[in-house]
């Protein structure tokens, strides 16, 4: 439990090193308690800019691989149309990516060091982006589901307490919003198709039912961070009610479709509670910790994307200098 006068951090032998002051910490929260932004330069607890620069340098990360799934669908998109709308998504969520570096550089961490963790897998992402998207209904999936998970997040976490973060979701939130009614066509297109295209993206949804469940997070009860991140306003929603809130936004729209949901304990409770089968956390443990069907292929893509660009990165931040473009 976090105490509302101090904080006290301790490294792995116990030993005290960080511990706040209790006028500093009081004031700091009852800031927050009034419902004012916190800007980089005004004073924080340790914590409070460990737990950002955690959860906005994860987002980042989230956003960048997240492009990589879809991507591969560019090329082979059916139809120019699909593929411009797909193309523009990306393009998105890599934009959306940098915003949220450059939130979390107002709290001290370098990109360079957030792309470095990223590369050697220290920091995390997303466990959803670490799954193959099969087909092109995968991609369809994603891209309405998974983008519409986001969107519960991201407009909940707007209202937080940091403003660069909370700034920079307004803004991704609008272009998720666009994203959202890409995926919807698609899966709508697919749904209401001929029987091969029904089974295909009945087949997606199956693949990535339990992805999606995972999505939010473990449940409250065994969430280590949720308290303190709730506290402070820097996550203003549980990761159970958020997946609540999908639920009963989602749910109806997939049923509206004929689609069927892969878990026959999904229902509704006489409190208006969404019932489900658990999914399983050890894999969700398992795939976020580095050991997921692409967890690697997608790390390798963005290692070989950091080496490749080195030198371009170079250039603009030195264009007095030569550089030699290395070759293919």
């Amino acid at each position: 439990m976090y105490g509302s006068l101090s904080i006290v951090e301790y490294d792995n032998h116990g030993k005290k090193y960080h511990e706040e002051d209790p006028k500093k910490l009081a004031e700091f929260e009852a800031r927050i308690e009034r419902g004012e932004k916190i800007e980089p330069k005004d004073w924080m607890p340790y914590e409070y800019r460990r737990q950002l620069i955690r959860m906005i340098e994860q987002h980042a990360h989230s956003e960048i691989i997240g492009a990589l799934p879809e991507g591969t669908w560019i090329t082979r998109a059916p139809g120019f149309k699909r593929k411009l709308a797909l193309l523009a998504k990306v393009q998105d969520e890599v934009g959306h990516a940098q915003l949220l570096y450059s939130a979390a550089e107002t709290l001290g961490k370098s990109r360079e060091e957030m792309i470095n963790d990223l590369i050697s897998g220290k920091s995390k992402y997303s466990n959803v982006f670490n799954y193959p998207a099969v087909t092109w209904a995968d991609s369809a999936i994603i891209a309405w589901l998974i983008d519409a998970g986001a969107i519960i997040n991201q407009v909940t976490n707007a209202k937080g307490s940091y403003g660069p973060y909370c700034r920079a979701l307004e803004r991704i939130c609008y272009e998720e919003s666009f994203h959202l009614k890409y995926g919807y066509d698609s899966v709508v297109h697919l749904a209401t198709g001929t029987p091969t295209q029904r089974k295909m993206v009945q087949d997606a949804l199956n693949r990535w039912w339990t992805p999606i469940m995972h999505f939010f997070g473990p449940p409250d009860k065994v969430s280590v961070h949720t308290e303190i991140l709730m506290k402070w306003q820097i996550k203003m929603a549980s990761n159970d009610a958020m997946r609540q809130e999908f639920l009963n936004m989602y749910v109806p729209k997939i049923w509206e479709l004929g689609l069927a949901i892969p878990d026959p304990n999904l229902k509704k409770n006489a409190n208006g509670v969404w019932e489900y089968t658990e999914p399983d956390w050890n894999e969700f443990m398992r795939v976020i910790n580095g050991d997921g069907p692409c967890n690697k292929e997608r790390l390798a893509v963005r290692r070989v994307a950091e080496e490749k660009g080195r030198w371009v990165r170079k250039a603009l931040l030195s264009p007095n200098e030569k550089y030699v473009t290395p070759l293919a």
